[in-house]
């Protein structure tokens, strides 16, 4: 919850305590004084001319909304702790009035996590998994030696012998309980067939949930389900499952047991325990760190019994690179697969496994995992092991995927970055033109001010501000394409004297009136520099 609060309080470039030229330790006294004294510098009807007028009337609406913020105890503190954001959340007009920092925080998060379920009430989680398999393996199977005796031999023939679509989405009805709504459809050589489920799920508490599923299905007949999840200590947890499946055969009633506990910080084991079609006991153990994960996993079962072993390492670069290799053998037979994955997009992951196996052949598996959305495509090579299909499974995909990479992916990437960054410094330029704006009408509304306070100081050997500057200075030893940066502010410093002192304190100086940023990159530190003062002692 904090780091969703943090992420979401980014304060907004006007500081009130900058505007106001006030620490943000001030009291009531100080806000006061400083309020009453820009409220005499900005008010509109000392000025004739319409537009300084209207420029006057936005400054003192500015400083007047500081001064309704800062002088209230609840308001100032719900600033200092979340900023503009925190006060444009409703419902803090019907909280009572807390005074610690603790109290108003406990407060802004109830009223979020009243904000989220009303979320909840208009959101979605739309997911889908789209499956294509194709069989190529008149590839490599039709160099056999029978080949010429086989009709219509030329050219390879390829077809999709299966297809497998499921779509599930989410209706959150309360903080509670979420109703889950999924279907498939599945066909493989010619035959198929679909099913549809419905899943009600209620969190009973922090340390578990419980959930009911209805299904039909053309094939099997109706379901029904039940699934209990509970947190037993804080490293151990317990998920039950049973379920009924009415089919013309009979009801086929099945039941699993999955206990799992926290060995270390990273690592994992399993233990889980079937009973039904295919009654089977698991026991695994899974690692995963930073930079690897770590599978291993043996299951006694009836038709399936097998011993399996995967590994896969992370490398730390921006494209989230992984490889991966297992091993798996059991009465099926043997099987080994090893791949690569590798993020393409800010939203999209492309991964490639190649499946060596005896008596399955060689199967390469190609998916595409994009936001909610996965594809995949298992293209079955050969049922042999042949090592020219293990070859061009291997090196194939390598290929065509450098080949996208350097003449697609890169330059559309490039693209969309030289994109974002336009539309940035364009939204940069855009708000420092009318920082600057405003900054040039405060200075202007500033002159006659400035004139009898230079006057005042002169009558009484006080201070006066020949020139000054703020900015991004270059030194010497600064690179030669850098230019400095800087805005003239002698007439808004020399507004802030007061009996021969000038009075800055620590806030952000560019939201002081008459100071804007002229950096369009904004990149601080950026400084005040005071180039001559005239001091008559």
């Amino acid at each position: 919850m904090a780091a969703a609060l943090d992420d979401e309080l980014e304060l907004d470039n006007q500081d009130y305590y900058s505007l106001l030229n006030v620490r943000k330790e001030a009291t009531q006294d100080e806000l006061k004084a400083s309020y009453r004294r820009l409220c005499m510098l900005y008010h509109p009807d000392k000025h004739r001319d319409p537009e300084l007028k209207s420029q006057a009337e936005q400054l003192f609406n500015q400083v007047h909304q500081a001064y309704e913020v800062l002088s209230d105890p609840q308001s100032r503190a719900i600033y200092d702790i979340f900023g503009k954001k925190g006060l444009e959340v409703e419902g803090w007009e019907i909280v009572e009035r807390k005074r610690t920092p603790v109290e108003i925080r406990e407060e802004y998060e109830r009223l979020q996590r009243e904000r989220e379920e009303r979320r909840l009430q208009q959101r979605t989680n739309p997911k889908g998994t789209i499956s294509v398999g194709v069989d190529a393996t008149d590839l490599f199977d039709r160099y056999d030696e029978d080949f010429e005796e086989m009709p219509g031999g030329g050219f390879p023939h390829i077809e999709i012998n299966r297809m497998h679509i499921s779509q599930s989405i989410e209706a959150p009805l309360t903080n509670s309980d979420t109703a889950m709504l999924s279907g498939s459809l599945s066909t493989h050589n010619g035959n198929g067939g679909g099913n549809i489920n419905m899943t009600v799920r209620r969190v009973t508490s922090a340390k578990g949930w419980g959930e009911l599923e209805f299904g039909a299905g053309d094939i099997l007949g109706p379901l029904f389900g039940m699934k209990v999840f509970r947190n037993l200590t804080p490293r151990c947890f317990l998920t039950a499952q049973c379920g009924m499946q009415f089919s013309p055969r009979g009801v086929r009633p099945s039941c699993s047991l999955m206990t799992a506990r926290h060995l270390d910080q990273n690592t994992m084991g399993y233990l889980q325990w079937r009973w039904g079609p295919h009654s089977s006991m698991t026991t695994s153990v899974v690692r995963d760190t930073k930079t690897s994960h770590f599978t291993l996993a043996l299951q006694l079962g009836v038709p399936h019994s097998y011993l399996m072993m995967s590994y896969q390492y992370k490398f730390q670069d921006e494209d989230q690179t992984k490889v991966k290799g297992s091993i798996k053998t059991g009465w099926f037979g043997t099987v080994v697969e090893y791949g690569a994955e590798r993020k393409i997009s800010r939203h999209s992951v492309l991964a490639a496994t190649v499946s060596v196996g005896v008596p399955q052949g060689v199967t390469l598996k190609i998916r595409l995992a994009r936001a909610n959305q996965t594809y995949l495509f298992p293209v079955h090579l050969t049922d042999q092991l042949l090592p020219s299909a293990v070859f061009y499974a291997t090196v194939g995909p390598l290929l065509v995927y450098m080949a996208i990479h350097r003449l697609v992916i890169i330059p559309y990437t490039c693209s969309q970055k030289q994109q974002d960054l336009e539309l940035q410094r364009k939204s940069s330029e855009v708000d420092m033109v009318k920082k600057k704006q405003e900054a040039e009408s405060a200075v202007l509304l500033m002159q006659e001010s400035v004139r009898r306070i230079i006057e005042g100081e002169e009558s009484k050997m006080g201070l006066i501000i020949l020139n000054a500057w703020y900015g991004k200075f270059v030194t010497d030893n600064s690179a030669r394409q850098e230019r400095a940066q800087v805005i003239d502010v002698t007439v808004p410093l020399q507004c802030l004297v007061k009996d021969s002192k000038l009075i800055l304190t620590e806030a952000s100086k560019a939201g002081l009136p008459g100071f804007y940023d002229p950096c369009v990159c904004n990149q601080p530190p950026l400084y005040i520099y005071i180039g001559g003062v005239a001091r008559f002692l």
